[in-house]
């Protein structure tokens, strides 16, 4: 032990004690998806506090010469006895009664499963020094490595950090409704018991309305329990808009929702409103579950969701390498989804996994921040298997149960969401997002870090051709931009079963008038040829500015490929708005074909005989000499767009494009343009080449600009990137890579062609690389998604592997029985080679 306090002596000016601030990584390897659980525990570096798990850590003590880790191995616990069946002594396992995270009777995430066993262990000959024998040791030595492995133990790891937000999903406003709430003198009293909906006779789940005193029921839930809807259907008749849940109240309070704003609400009169009606709170005694009590419920068996899972079949589970699960971090499905789609594709798999001795040897100081190790560690934990096993039985200790249930160890992808997510007002949330969006802003991130090598992102980048054809003088114009995504629209008007669909709309509208249950859906079904027939027929534009004419008329716009990319990625435009604006999804069953011929759709640029409309400017909007200030916006119609969800640089133009004339001109402007690649760009007045706030010759940061120019881009570019986004860095790289074909063929005014040699010159600026074969693919992946808007509801994802369909339900990898193909909102086709 002498020998072993010298050392410690030795390296005691590199241990430290981690201070506020500090990032703490004590739950997983910075390069793998190893754990103090796993095999081998998690050695945690004494200076970075950086995690390695033991096949990892004598690379970092080679690299860096660190010496001092500490080991913490953890061991799955035998389970306690419930309060049903307590023999131990032990209290009872305490149930959530709360909805919230991280706060007294919340969901108790991280509980008390694991023996723990923590030491120092001293490289190269791992020597190992437990806390006992820090006792014989120097006073010196005791009291700083006792003061780090206390000060290491007791810090909050960032991947706990990021897990256990503290949050309260019971906090509820008071309703504005309340104070002033008025109630009708009608003689309404309240027995305390044997309630009835006054429609449908339903005895539970019932409402009153606190302005009249009539109980109804309540809403509909997705699998058909709960009520009839006719509390709703009262306060849509009356806009009386507040109700009492019967059977909740208690002298403590009791559930109040308010239809008018649409949530769960706060009455400080509730004991004066109940009153009115004969009911004392003082008296009452709940017999119903509260709505907090029914979320908990379905935030425990959230992983039993009936639909799109193929849950009616019992589904075989498969392990192995490319066969891993994904951990759900709180709604990271869409995440998980997409990350197992990507790591399919050959282009991602070469990038980072076939690569990654290389990557890992190249990584910075701290590769929890570098963007190629994390993904390459993520697509590795994918694909090599070492992940995929299945989970222990929750009955049966640390032994795995002898009938998996599809449920694996997985990987908890925390390090990879915290980096792809870090900055993003939505994806660094915990919040449900859309898949298609997040597989857009990975893209981005990727064509971001491989300016200068080989790019994966290039399997799915092609090219657009648009035809525009000016009616009144049929001269046409060419022009090509980058995509990654086909949106197919849906044509409802082109269902095949047109009249069981009118015939389910005249029931729905008959139970609503009647109060009747409303009848079972009926799904439209849509012809994939439809789609198609949509996708490529003629747009009208009938304010198109014409250069021939030098004015507006009516033109056309033909949509085609100037390139088939080796993968192509299909979206089915599912979301949509209704006639009030609302956001709605379309219940639609797609035959969705296994294989795909898109020859046709091919571009054949400009035709013999065809007259190309002149490149003539259209007049400014401004004259010259007027001073251009940022426009009047109608601040209430910018609000409510982006209320809807929209981008609030793009309710800017909505508003400025429609001339503050209301909210529906507005929203048509929306509707008409969320497809721009610079939708949600930075607002550019016409008659200037930059953004409110700035000026053309605003001078911008040298330092933003080497930056920019050091990806790739010229420092025109760069230049007309930062004037467009008031000089924020990250807004202008945003800026820049959704403006990849605009900059490929804009003027280089600085050490390039001149004008003149530039109109000279009959050969095109290069533009970004595209792959380009033959359009014939077939089908090898799908992502579905299930719920009423991408902000909610649940993904999953199929992939062919080996002529199997395989399911991936976060954790769970089973083959599929019966893939639902028709019912997919992102496709994903591999080009089929000849």
């Amino acid at each position: 032990m002498a020998e072993v306090s010298e050392v410690l002596m030795s390296v005691l000016s590199t241990i430290r004690v981690p201070r506020p601030g500090d990032r703490v990584h004590k739950d997983e390897c910075a390069l793998s998806f190893s754990s103090p659980e796993s095999e081998g525990g998690l050695y945690v570096c004494m200076n970075s506090f950086l995690g390695f798990g033991s096949q990892y850590v004598d690379r970092h003590h080679t690299r860096c010469g660190q010496r001092a880790y500490l080991h913490i191995s953890r061991t799955r616990k035998a389970p306690k006895e419930d309060e049903e069946n307590s023999g131990s002594g032990d209290p009872p396992k305490k149930k959530p009664t709360r909805l919230a995270i991280g706060i007294e009777g919340g969901f108790n995430v991280e509980q008390e499963q694991y023996e723990e066993e923590v030491k120092v262990v001293l490289f190269p000959d791992r020597q190992e020094v437990a806390s006992d024998d820090l006792a014989t040791m120097p006073d010196l030595v005791r009291e700083r490595v006792s003061l780090a492995m206390a000060g290491l133990m007791s810090a909050d790891s960032v991947s706990h950090a990021l897990q256990v937000q503290q949050w309260d999903g019971e906090v509820r406003a008071e309703s504005r409704h309340a104070v002033e709430l008025k109630q009708l003198d009608n003689g309404t009293k309240i027995p305390p018991s044997g309630w009835r909906c006054e429609v449908c006779d339903l005895q539970e789940n019932l409402w009153m309305n606190l302005s009249d005193g009539r109980v109804f029921c309540g809403r509909r839930y997705f699998d058909g329990s709960g009520g009839n809807n006719h509390a709703l259907l009262h306060f849509q008749q009356t806009g009386h808009p507040l109700a009492v849940k019967l059977g909740t109240i208690t002298p403590d309070g009791a559930d109040v929702y308010s239809y008018d704003e649409d949530d769960m609400v706060l009455d400080p009169k509730l004991p004066e409103h109940l009153s009115h009606f004969g009911i004392d709170m003082m008296t009452m005694e709940k017999t119903e579950h509260t709505m907090t009590e029914l979320e908990i419920a379905v935030n425990q068996r959230v992983g039993e969701w009936e639909v799109i899972q193929e849950s009616g079949a019992t589904l075989r589970p498969l392990s192995g390498p490319g066969l891993t699960g994904m951990k759900n971090l709180g709604n990271s499905c869409y995440l998980n989804s997409v990350m197992q789609v990507l790591f399919t594709v050959p282009d991602f798999q070469s990038k980072y996994v076939s690569n990654i001795d290389k990557i890992f040897d190249e990584a910075p100081s701290d590769p929890t921040q570098d963007f190629k190790t994390q993904v390459a560690k993520l697509g590795y934990g994918l694909l090599s298997g070492e992940y995929s096993k299945p989970a222990p039985d929750p009955g049966e200790g640390s032994e795995p149960s002898s009938e998996p249930r599809g449920d694996q160890v997985g990987i908890a992808a925390r390090m990879f969401k915290a980096l792809v997510g870090r900055g993003h007002p939505e994806f660094s949330t915990n919040r449900q997002q859309d898949a298609q969006e997040f597989l857009l802003h990975f893209i981005n991130m990727v064509e971001r870090n491989c300016r200068s090598g080989v790019n994966p992102s290039e399997a799915f980048r092609f090219l657009v051709e648009e035809r525009i054809v000016c009616q009144q003088s049929q001269k046409a114009k060419y022009t090509q931009r980058v995509d990654y995504i086909l949106q197919l629209p849906v044509p409802m008007d082109q269902a095949t079963n047109t009249e069981e669909l009118q015939e389910a709309e005249r029931r729905r509208e008959e139970a609503d008038s009647s109060g009747a249950p409303p009848p079972t859906p009926v799904r439209a079904c849509i012809p994939f040829t439809a789609c198609m027939a949509a996708l490529s027929e003629p747009e009208t534009l009938t304010d198109f500015w014409s250069s021939a004419a030098q004015a507006k008329t009516t033109a056309t716009k033909t949509t085609r490929f100037a390139s088939f990319p080796d993968h192509m990625v299909i979206q089915v435009k599912k979301f949509t708005f209704g006639q009030d604006w609302v956001p709605k999804k379309l219940d639609v069953s797609i035959d969705v074909p296994d294989t795909l011929d898109l020859t046709a759709l091919r571009g054949t640029g400009q035709q013999p005989g065809e007259e190309l409309l002149p490149e003539v400017a259209p007049p400014p909007l401004m004259t010259p000499d007027l001073e251009v200030k940022a426009p009047v916006l109608d601040d209430s119609t910018v609000s409510q767009l982006c209320e809807m969800g929209f981008p609030l640089e793009a309710c800017r133009k909505a508003v400025y494009y429609t001339g503050n004339t209301g909210i529906d001109a507005a929203m048509n402007w929306v509707m008409g343009h969320m497809d721009d690649p610079d939708f949600s760009a930075p607002m550019v007045l016409p008659g200037t080449s930059s953004a409110p706030g700035t000026t053309p010759t605003e001078s911008v940061s040298e330092e933003h600009l080497a930056t920019i120019v050091s990806m790739g881009f010229s420092r025109d570019q760069a230049t007309r990137a930062l004037r467009a986004t008031s000089n924020v860095l990250e807004r202008a790289v945003d800026w820049i890579f959704s403006h990849l074909d605009d900059l490929e063929s804009m003027e280089v005014s600085e050490g390039g062609r001149s004008a003149a040699e530039s109109e000279g010159s009959r050969e095109p600026p290069p533009g970004p690389k595209v792959r380009d074969g033959p359009g014939k693919y077939e089908l090898f992946a799908f992502i579905s998604h299930m719920g009423t808007s991408t902000m909610c509801g649940h993904y999953v994802c199929h992939i062919k592997k080996d002529q199997q369909w395989v399911i991936f339900n976060d954790q769970k990898v089973c083959a599929s029985e019966k893939p639902p193909k028709d019912l997919g909102y992102l496709y994903f086709y591999r080009r089929v080679t000849e």
